[in-house]
Order: structure tokens, then sequence, then C-alpha cells
């Protein structure tokens, strides 16, 4: 996964962390906010009872020590609130809640006489407000300072978790030697992880030796006896039951050709060896080699770079499964540097087209019968000599269509000489890495 992706990808174990903690950040400032406004709230409003009240009595009794006029009230003058708990308990408090002027009521029966004040809350209010506001700036100051600093503790995790992936890909694609090379520092769960992916590699890469040198020991020690069981067939003596033998130890041989032929090319021992060819002659020859109807068509006349017997094999073993697990007619194009191979038969089946071709694997049964091998060195002579071999399903009658595509020349730089037909003279590029599917 590109790096951009992974870093603008939403479901992301960063992305993931960093929401929560903002979360867990954001519902700890609320709750903390909540719980102080509410505390402050109810505590203002103690204390502003406390001060009514306490007023309201030094106005009484400075109105009784100087004559001054005291502080009565009508029943009207004050809120029904108010009246009620005067009403039921000789006196009361009442907070009225005005959008820009709140108040505070103290009021008290004494001596059969109604008195009430009202002292201003404006100043406690702006308190509370100016409190809120902080709190709230505050928490999104932290908000702003946690955020980046989890993304940033984040990042080593998941760019731990994005190699380990990363050498899961390239496992699965095909690179035994891929390593995390973690080691065991950190301990963690991603140390773990890591050294669980390399364990595996290397299980993997040591079972798969085990299989190619199994298969190549099995084929060099039948390649001896069966060259002698071919000698004594061509002695027999003529006749249908000769025939039939001499076939089946053909086939014999055949599929251990084949067999040595894949060891070589599991343990890389096969070497390209390009030159300069035309490369629809090469594909017309290959065709009739095989003793089998094909037509050939090509656009212009291609000159390639590659290696004539490796790309003469590739064909060779196309056109054969064409023919052996397709149905004719069987149709060869060659377009620049691309063969394709094509046949009205059922088509490659689905695992062939997921996986690319399995030795010994021969799809669906309308296909036909075979050893699967064919496929499987078409695809590793590919991977020799730099070409893309790429299977797939005609979307029409649905034959099977298989590409071959050679490495594109590479353009001469500058200065160099052309020849007669402005072709630039060693523009020909060679492919030292194959991309098609591993055998």
């Amino acid at each position: 996964m590109p790096l951009t992706h992974a870093l603008l990808n939403p479901r992301s174990v960063r992305w993931k962390t960093i929401v929560l903690v903002a979360l867990a950040c954001a519902a700890m400032a609320l709750t903390v906010g909540v719980l102080v406004h509410r505390s402050t709230l109810e505590r203002s409003m103690h204390e502003g009872a406390v001060r009514a009240a306490d007023s309201l009595d030094r106005e009484i009794d400075d109105a009784r020590a100087t004559g001054a006029a005291p502080p009565l009230k009508a029943p009207g003058d004050l809120p029904d609130a108010l009246l009620h708990q005067v009403r039921l308990h000789g006196e009361g408090t009442f907070y009225e809640d005005q959008r820009y002027h709140p108040s505070i009521w103290a009021a008290k029966i004494q001596d059969g006489k109604l008195y009430a004040i009202e002292a201003d809350m404006t100043a406690d209010l702006l308190t509370r407000q100016a409190l809120d506001r902080h709190m709230w700036k505050y928490s999104l100051v932290t908000l702003a300072v946690v955020v980046p600093m989890t993304a940033l503790a984040t990042e080593l995790p998941t760019r731990r978790l994005r190699r380990v992936a990363r050498t899961a890909r390239r496992i699965t694609a095909g690179d035994l030697d891929a390593r995390t090379r973690m080691g065991t520092r950190g301990g963690d769960e991603i140390t773990e992880i890591s050294a669980t992916v390399d364990t595996m590699a290397d299980s993997l890469r040591d079972r798969i030796a085990r299989e190619q040198r199994f298969t190549a020991d099995v084929a060099h020690e039948l390649r001896t006896p069966l060259m002698g069981l071919v000698t004594s067939a061509d002695l027999l003596p003529d006749g249908e039951a000769t025939d039939l033998v001499r076939d089946r130890v053909h086939v014999l041989r055949d599929l251990v050709e084949d067999l040595l032929e894949i060891s070589r090319l599991d343990a890389g021992a096969e070497q390209a060896q390009p030159r300069e060819v035309h490369l629809a002659e090469l594909v017309e020859e290959s065709v009739a080699r095989t003793g089998l109807p094909a037509t050939v068509s090509s656009a212009g006349a291609p000159q390639v770079e590659t290696d004539p017997r490796r790309l003469d094999r590739i064909v060779s073993n196309l056109v054969v499964n064409a023919h052996r697990h397709g149905s004719g007619p069987v149709e060869i194009a060659v377009s620049g540097p691309a063969i394709t191979v094509r046949d009205h038969g059922p088509g490659f089946p689905a695992d062939l087209l997921a996986d690319g071709p399995q030795r010994f694997r021969t799809g669906t049964a309308e296909r036909g019968r075979g050893h699967g091998l064919g496929l499987t060195i078409a695809a590793g002579q590919a991977a020799v000599i730099g070409a893309d071999l790429h299977f797939s399903n005609h979307p029409g009658d649905g034959g099977a269509v298989a590409v071959v595509r050679l490495p594109a020349p590479r353009p001469a730089p500058l200065g160099w000489p052309e020849d007669g037909d402005g072709a630039s003279v060693g523009a020909v590029g060679r492919g030292t890495g194959g991309t098609g599917p591993r055998p």
C-alpha cells in the first residue's frame, strides 16, 4: 500500500487510535467541564442566597436602629415561587434568571410584615461565563496538542506494521527471501508478528526447496533407466502392442524431461542468451515444429532481442496446450513485442487465472487431461527472458487467451547512429527479470 494512501486511509489503525484518543480527551474535558460548571453554579447560588439573606437582615436591623424606611414589599412585587416559599416557611430565596441581568431575591415575614430585597448577580454570571470559556479554550488547546502527539506516537508502530504487510505481500508474490528483519527489539505484539512472518517465510522456503530437490532427484534418477527403456522399446518387433508401449514410453520420457526443465528453472540455473530475431518468423517456425494447425498473423515486421530457444519453447507449449485443452481454430497474432495465442475452447479455469499455472494441475475436466507442466514451463521460461505471460479468457466466446509480452526496446541515447529504417541501433533492451507468473 502506498504511504500516502496509508496515511489517508480512515480505516487504518493509526487513524482509529487518533480518533479514539481524541474522543477520550473530548469526553474527559466534557465531563470535567460539566462537573465544574454545575459545582460552580451551585456554589454561586448558595453564596448568593446567603449574601441576599444577610443583606435583608442588615437592612431590617438598620431601619430599626436609624428609623430609615425598611425594605417592605407587597406580595405582588415578589416572584410567585418566592412568595410560595415565604408563605410555607416564613422566609426564602429565589434566583431570577434574566438573560443579561440576573438577580437573587431574599424575603421573610417578620412582625406580620413582608420584607424583601433583590441583589444583582450579573458579576457572578460574568465570572461563570468566563470560567466556561476558559475551560472550552484550554480543552481545545489540549486536543490540538494531544492529537498531533498521538499521530507522532503511532507513526512508529504503524510503520512497523506496514513493513510487516509489505514483507507478507512480497512473500505472497514469490519473493521467498523477503524478511521483516526487525529482530527482537520492542518485545511487543508487532515484534511477535514480524518474527512469526519471518519464521513462516523460512519454513515455506525450506519446504519448497525440499520439494524442488525431490523433483530434481526423482527426474535425474528416472532418466537413466528411462533411456534404457526407450532403447529397449525401439528394439521390439513392430506391432500394435509395440506401438502402444513406445507411445507410453515417449510420454514418460517427455514427462521426465519436463520435470528436469522445471527443476532447473526453480533452481535459477537457466540463463538467457538473447540475440536479435525476427519475431513473426520465429513464431511461424515454432508453430510449424509442433505439427499442429494454427493461423499466424503479424502486424509489421517486429525485430526483438530475446533468447529464441526459450521463446520457441514458450510458443510451442502454448500452442500444444491450446490444442490439448481447448479447441480449434487456434489463432496466433504477433503485434509489436506481443504474441497472443487464442483457442476457442472452454477457457482457462478460475484458479489458473487467479494463481497462475501450477504443476500437475490441469484445471477443469472439460479442458482435457495432462500433467499441468506445459504452462508452468512457459511461465518459467518467460521469467528467464524477462517477458510477461498473461492468461485470460476472451470476453466473447470465452476461449483461452495467452499473451506473451516481451520487454519493450529501450530508446537509444541521442547521437547514436540509426539504420536505414530509422530504428536506432542497439535500441532493443534485454530483460533481466520476469514479471510473469512463477512456476
